[in-house]
């Protein structure tokens, strides 16, 4: 019996990489849980995830040979999941991707068991957010949050983790819903 991938997926500025890695940290001694490192065009001190950094020739390279179960392009970069992660399942390990919600259903058809997890934040939350970091104009600020709101209606999600609060909070949940699909104790 193969252990579910956990695919979680939010908008840029709902929290989704701190609190994976929050997960990651809090997890990391248990074996039967394993997180995925996404592979990616971009450099590897850019900031954000702790990622495997690719040269769109290596992404190609690697695409090409079949070495990705999961790929995909957002925001001119390139995304991929490693091959590794359907050793990792068929062993019973539960597996945590950072995922893409427009990529959602073709990831669906290829894994059924996949459990679809979205981190959320109010869209005045996720405003201010994009606002602070300061990478975007507020016209692009308002592209974001509209493909946000047409994401959101388009997503089918099993599980969704609020951040509106401290990192703790969000992230214990998560944390919780990771033990509670893997066969790690469930939490108190």
């Amino acid at each position: 019996m193969k252990a579910p991938l956990i695919y979680v997926v939010g908008a840029s500025g709902s929290g989704k990489d701190s609190l994976m890695q929050y997960a990651r940290e809090k997890l990391a001694k248990h074996p039967g849980i394993c997180f995925a490192h996404r592979y990616i065009t971009r450099l590897a001190d850019a900031g954000g995830e702790n990622h495997v950094a690719l040269s769109p020739d290596e992404f190609a390279a690697r695409n090409q040979s079949n070495l990705f179960a999961l790929h995909w392009q957002s925001h001119g970069l390139r995304y991929g999941i490693g091959i590794e992660i359907n050793q990792w399942l068929a062993k019973g390990v539960t597996v945590v991707v950072n995922g893409s919600r427009e990529y959602l259903s073709s990831a669906r058809q290829r894994y059924p068991e996949l459990l679809p997890v979205l981190i959320e934040v109010s869209e005045e939350t996720l405003r201010d957010r994009l606002s602070a970091r300061s990478r975007e104009t507020p016209e692009e600020i308002e592209q974001r949050l509209q493909r946000n709101r047409e994401l959101r209606l388009r997503g089918c999600f099993s599980e969704i983790i609020r951040n509106e609060s401290s990192l703790d909070t969000a992230g214990d949940a998560l944390v919780c819903l990771i033990q509670s699909h893997s066969r790690a104790l469930a939490c108190a």
